[in-house]
């Protein structure tokens, strides 16, 4: 029986599968036998994709065009029959018949099952119902498909499956080719806004023997050639000021930083991290340029500035709002932490509360953790939460009028927060305090605290001038300007656990 005609609605036993997929092999054979294989097939010249063709159709009508694609569907009505191939962009549907494409190759034709990529060659038209259309001369076999699209019989909604098999995700779904093409779009966006503002784009080692500047567990690997142990970079912080120092005076990066924690709707252990630093600038620096660049890539790849999520309409036209972390406890869990006097009291506050801290949490530890239980759900518009406690902060400048804060600042939208940025701290005997008191923390337990880096702490010797730092998790913004629920939503690859597990 025809495969196009085995689609129905009900369930299709293992058995059936099973046969459909051998006579897909068998129709594989029977080509390669009369000298026809489809993977001899080393290039086919595409003049026009399906979207060109729709748009331009005044000018192209009754000229020859080539497109190629993967056939979507296919109704065999004895001498003429209607195809549909999906390319890039889109699809178009191409009309064959007998006495157009000649005797032989219609029989051809009528074998090919649905998920062949073909090739066809005819002139544009539209048919009686106005659907534009290719009346195909020539059409050719690129590539046989010997697995059934798996929507076919059971669907793309299990979540674990689109994840796995992102290709026929991709195939049977347009929303989610839409999305990874917005993708590259915002990435693209990005890089003009920062390079018309002078920055250069660098590159900075992946493996490294101490991965520092942000508060998270690495990977950790072995270089078999030095016969040493190194890590795969959790941020991409201390290289790229080292740069600054070098007298690069703005700089970004675009890659891939590894975190060794758990999966969960905004995390993965591989993502995409974006950091920029800028000489003779400051925190504030940094919020002007946030707001102008989301504000941009927003318009330049959505037309609007008005971001649907999820229930909300997000505004990123709008100014941005601006407010400390000591404010936001305290309009949100009515805390304030400036009338608190020590640790202690921090300490037996949070009991009161039910938020839950550990033996070596300090005051500023504790405002962290009264801020992420009272305060982030409640940040759905644009806001910099700015100001955090120093010991938070290791590689922060304080603030010269409240030394127990640091000049630096959180983007949140939709409870997310969506940058990470700083006065970055440029004096090396603080640093160095600093790092030693991280250290302290790593010996009491705390996995994510950071080491001495030897080497950068010699950079900063040698002199990095004043300036301001960012890191944007470029998944969560494309989540934003996609509406995707999930981090997972804009990860072609995310990470799954093995099936052989």
């Amino acid at each position: 029986m025809a495969e196009e005609q085995q689609n129905t609605k009900g369930p299709v036993q293992e058995q059936d599968i099973n046969q459909l997929l051998k006579v897909r092999r068998e129709k594989l054979a029977a080509l390669q036998e009369a000298g026809k294989d489809p993977f001899q097939i080393t290039k086919y010249d595409v003049t026009h994709h399906s979207v060109d063709i729709k748009e331009h159709f005044e000018e192209l009508e009754g000229k020859t065009v080539r497109i190629a694609g993967r056939m979507m569907s296919k109704r065999v009505m004895g001498k003429a029959s209607f195809c549909n191939i999906q390319d890039l962009p889109g699809n178009i549907q191409s009309y064959v018949a007998r006495d157009s494409v000649g005797e032989e190759s219609y029989a051809d034709f009528k074998k090919y099952d649905v998920g062949d990529i073909v090739g066809i060659e005819g002139e544009v038209f539209k048919t009686k119902t106005g659907e534009i259309s290719i009346h195909a001369q020539r059409i050719d076999l690129l590539s046989k498909s010997l697995q059934i699209l798996p929507e076919k019989y059971h669907g793309l909604t299990n979540t674990d499956i689109r994840y796995r098999q992102r290709y026929t995700d991709l195939i049977m779904d347009s929303g989610v080719k839409d999305t990874f093409v917005k993708r590259s779009k915002i990435i693209s966006a990005i890089r003009r806004y920062l390079e018309e503002q002078g920055f250069l784009e660098v590159e900075t080692p992946m493996l490294v023997s101490n991965a520092g500047g942000a508060a998270a567990r690495p990977f950790e690997t072995h270089y078999n050639a030095l016969d040493e142990d190194v890590k795969l970079r959790i941020s991409l912080e201390l290289y790229l000021k080292r740069l600054i120092v070098g007298g690069l005076e703005r700089v970004f990066e675009i890659g891939r930083v590894f975190r060794n924690e758990g999966l969960d709707t905004r995390h993965n252990p591989e993502f995409t991290l974006m950091e920029l630093y800028q000489a003779y600038t400051d925190y504030n620096g940094m919020m002007d340029l946030t707001e102008n660049m989301f504000r941009y890539v927003a318009q330049e790849v959505c037309g609007t500035t008005l971001i649907p999520y999820a229930e909300e309409m997000i505004d990123l036209g709008k100014p941005f709002a601006r407010m400390t972390m000591v404010d936001a406890v305290k309009q949100y869990a009515n805390v304030d932490f400036d009338q608190i006097p020590d640790t202690a009291a921090a300490k037996k506050l949070a009991d009161e509360k039910g938020v839950h801290y550990e033996a070596r949490h300090e005051k500023g530890d504790i405002l962290n953790l009264f801020f992420e239980e009272f305060v982030e759900e409640h940040l759905i518009q644009p806001v910099f939460i700015m100001d955090h406690p120093v010991e938070i902060s290791p590689l922060t400048k304080r603030k010269p009028d409240k030394p127990d804060y640091v000049e630096r600042f959180e983007l949140f939208i939709y409870g997310r927060e969506m940058c990470n940025a700083y006065s970055e701290l440029n004096d090396p005997i603080d640093q160095r305090q600093r790092f030693k008191a991280q250290e302290a923390a790593l010996a009491a337990g705390d996995e994510e605290a950071n080491t001495t880096d030897e080497d950068f702490m010699n950079a900063l010797e040698i002199g990095m001038p004043p300036t301001g730092g960012i890191g944007y998790g470029i998944d969560r913004l494309v989540m934003l300007l996609t509406n995707s629920p999930a981090i997972r939503d804009v990860l072609l690859f995310p990470t799954m656990k093995s099936l052989d597990k």
